[in-house]
């Protein structure tokens, strides 16, 4: 009798303990891995993909196996520990039975031995484990082929948001923090990619260098005008008006400045040298921004409100700084952030 629970109790933590190692393993595997191995020519690439792409099949085989193991062994071992060391108590002084020992027995064996233990050795080893766990769930999906099947249909039923990631910006942000704690990324890097994480929910305004700070030029001005006006500018772009800073009408180059005071004398008008600049909504998102400012060959757009006033500039520049979370100045900028720049002038003018 005593063989015979032995056996029960070993069959049944050995299978959770397969179980259990099968689930960390698949459940480990990183998309960077599966990459490596389709690269690679490996037939354990292409199935692990096929397994990462639909999981609920493969978990479904895991524990549907696991819990046939619990429950044979948990009805084995209870039936044969009856027979074999009786329902009675310990003793009178301890009112504890013995079904009741093996109970606890039991159920501390499979926490340690068919939980903690192998799921932390999958969860470590899961690179070496790859194969042989393809191979096991390759194995145990077709004999359990009937009962995945159902389970997979109950699952499915239930089942919301099918395509939804389970990974959210949230979640990256904070792999991010934690790789940087564990010295895995720098800490800059982990700030660009939370700056990225959080690029999508940032508009044109959050960024944009406000209109009251921002250098202009007024389009009948001439060029030895605008250069005795401001001869230490250091803007590349300048965004031309007609007669009021909301009337804006093009973008000149410092460039073409220059080359107009080299060439010609300086006697031309700003508004002869001007070209059409872009104009954007302040409540335009960045993703969308970078990709029309980069399909326009712009590097500065004029920022508009729903009412059509003229609120400020952006700049191709203004996205990097957000995503490396630093300014860019050169030795040049007297000012470093211009948003802050204006809220000071807007508190001394009030």
């Amino acid at each position: 009798m005593i063989s015979l629970l032995i056996f029960f109790f070993v069959l049944s933590i050995a299978f959770s303990f397969l179980c259990s190692i099968l689930e960390a393993v698949l459940l480990s595997i990183t998309p960077t891995f599966i990459r490596q191995k389709i690269a690679q020519g490996s037939k354990v690439g292409l199935l692990l993909r096929e397994y990462k792409k639909d999981i609920d099949k493969p978990l479904s085989a895991i524990l549907t196996l696991n819990t046939i193991a619990h429950t044979v062994g948990a009805i084995g071992v209870g039936a044969v520990a009856g027979e074999a060391i009786g329902t009675g108590k310990i003793s009178d002084a301890i009112p504890i039975s013995y079904e009741s020992v093996v109970a606890v027995v039991m159920t501390l064996a499979i926490l340690i031995l068919s939980e903690i233990i192998p799921k932390t050795i999958g969860a470590n080893y899961w690179r070496s484990l790859s194969g042989f766990t393809v191979q096991t769930l390759r194995f145990l999906m077709f004999i359990l082929a009937p009962l995945v099947w159902v389970s997979q249909l109950i699952t499915k039923t239930f089942k919301n948001e099918k395509n939804k990631s389970v990974l959210s910006r949230a979640d990256f942000s904070a792999l991010a923090v934690e790789g940087a704690n564990s010295g895995a990324i720098g800490v800059e890097e982990s700030e660009i990619i939370k700056n990225l994480m959080n690029f999508e929910s940032l508009t044109a305004r959050d960024i944009m260098t406000p209109r009251t700070v921002a250098f202009m030029v007024e389009e009948n001005a001439t060029v030895n005008e605008f250069l005795n006006a401001a001869p230490s500018r250091t803007f590349s772009r300048i965004p031309v008006y007609k007669e009021g800073k909301d009337n804006i009408t093009g973008m000149v180059l410092k460039d073409d400045i220059l080359h107009c005071v080299v060439e010609q004398g300086g006697d031309q008008k700003i508004k002869d040298l001007m070209f059409e600049v872009n104009v954007i909504s302040d409540s335009m998102p960045l993703p969308e921004l970078f990709k029309f400012q980069t399909k326009e060959r712009q590097h500065l757009s004029v920022v508009k409100d729903e009412f059509g006033t003229v609120v400020g500039l952006v700049t191709m520049e203004d996205m990097f700084e957000t995503l490396l979370g630093q300014e860019i100045v050169d030795e040049s900028d007297k000012v470093i952030d211009l948003q802050e720049y204006a809220r000071q002038k807007f508190e001394e003018e009030k």
